[in-house]
């Protein structure tokens, strides 16, 4: 497998960024794979404020005591669909079921619950940037018997 591939695999990046990468980090992966990252990351705020008109409702019941319904937004239903989105969308809904934050606000603050060293909000933004469009967590319902 080469480098492109292996990076792009990776990311999920396209294969024309992460020849550039690899380029501009003089074939060393581990450096493309940061270059990646950052750009992503400027991309993904460069899409903040755009409008988030489609997306999925996820649910997760947990034991049977705890279930989650969770409203998660994109820009477009190409991405709501694609499975690097729902696959979000349900780890959010264990983070809820799991940490019972009140607010959309106070669930982006919280550490994630797979990774202590991000935050919710950095997990969003990395979808954000591996997908190319905006993700906006819209409201959520936890209930707990």
């Amino acid at each position: 497998m080469n480098s492109v591939q292996k990076l792009r695999e990776a990311t999920g990046a396209g294969v024309m960024d992460c020849k550039r990468a690899l380029d501009d980090a003089k074939g060393d992966f581990a450096a493309a794979l940061k270059l990646i990252e950052e750009r992503g990351h400027a991309k993904a705020a460069k899409r903040a404020d755009r409008e988030t008109g489609a997306g999925v409702l996820e649910s997760y019941i947990h034991q049977g005591r705890v279930g989650v319904l969770l409203d998660l937004r994109s820009e477009t239903d190409f991405v709501a669909n694609a499975d690097p989105f729902r696959a979000l969308a349900h780890e959010l809904a264990m983070q809820i079921a799991a940490m019972n934050p009140g607010t959309v606000d106070e669930l982006l603050a919280e550490p994630y619950i797979k990774d202590a060293g991000m935050t919710v909000h950095d997990v969003v933004k990395s979808a954000m940037a591996k997908l190319g469009e905006n993700i906006r967590v819209n409201r959520f319902t936890r209930y707990e018997l």
